[in-house]
């Protein structure tokens, strides 16, 4: 079978990147080739750390493509990397531990019909079946302090058949027009690991576009939480979240009016 691609028949480039989670990848290769079997992308999977392939790269029915990491990157970094090898119209970033129990992308690229959208994301659910709350509004100092005291819990948007406009969506999966990706620079790797979701919406907002959630398109989260159980990935996310907080994008992004029908 011809799996050459080209700019001009490749709908989606699919950014996957693995931290010794090459179980998790498997998984999620397999739904993809059940499921999107009417959409046309293409796959790069970046290896953070050196581990074995327990599948045949050419077993699939859609091209992917491997990159190894000589040194392990962050976050911002690897999805980076992987869109100079993207060849589709849309560039989509997903966590390793999303499973499909449908096709998403004929939702998501419908979403993506709105001009003022700049990046599209699904219905996130957890393994239990559970709404996650993956659509927020931008993060403050107050915010954090409130939930840190077990304050503020309910979710930011209510959620139901129709599409809404947070204003970000979490990064376990995103999908971005690839002209509206490349003019921003991608993601910003200043931030190693969490907030790149956060930065890189903020940034949009502040070019005039939006983020969206389609709940026509639902995923599965099989989250991993880290930050919850290692000190070094909690380090990581204070540092990111302070990172953010004294950037110029947030300052910017308090004194921006709301974008229209918000």
């Amino acid at each position: 079978m011809n799996k050459m691609v080209d700019l001009c028949t490749t709908d989606i480039s699919i950014s996957v990147v693995s931290h010794l989670q090459i179980a998790l990848v498997a998984a999620l290769l397999r739904d993809l080739e059940d499921h999107c079997k009417d959409s046309h992308f293409e796959l790069i999977l970046t290896l953070n750390r050196d581990e074995k392939l327990p599948f045949d790269l050419h077993g699939f029915r859609y091209p992917i493509q491997l990159v190894r990491n000589n040194v392990p990157t962050g976050f911002a970094a690897n999805h980076n990397q992987a869109f100079n090898y993207a060849t589709g119209r849309y560039f989509c970033v997903m966590n390793p531990d999303i499973r499909l129990r449908g096709n998403p992308f004929t939702a998501l690229l419908a979403c993506c019909g709105d001009s003022s959208v700049g990046v599209a994301a699904p219905l996130v659910l957890g393994a239990t079946g559970a709404v996650e709350d993956s659509a927020r509004r931008f993060p403050s100092p107050f915010k954090i302090l409130c939930k840190a005291f077990g304050k503020c819990r309910a979710p930011d948007y209510a959620i139901a058949n129709v599409p809404i406009y947070p204003d970000w969506v979490a990064g376990m999966f995103m999908l971005f027009p690839r002209a509206i990706f490349e003019r921003l620079g991608g993601f910003d790797e200043h931030y190693f690991l969490y907030y790149e979701d956060v930065d890189i919406c903020a940034r949009l907002r502040l070019m005039g576009y939006q983020a969206m959630l389609c709940p026509r398109a639902i995923v599965e989260h099989h989250a991993q939480r880290s930050s919850h159980r290692n000190f070094r990935f909690w380090r990581l996310h204070l540092s990111s979240m302070v990172r953010f907080f004294l950037s110029p994008v947030y300052w910017r992004i308090q004194f921006r009016p709301k974008a229209a029908g918000r």
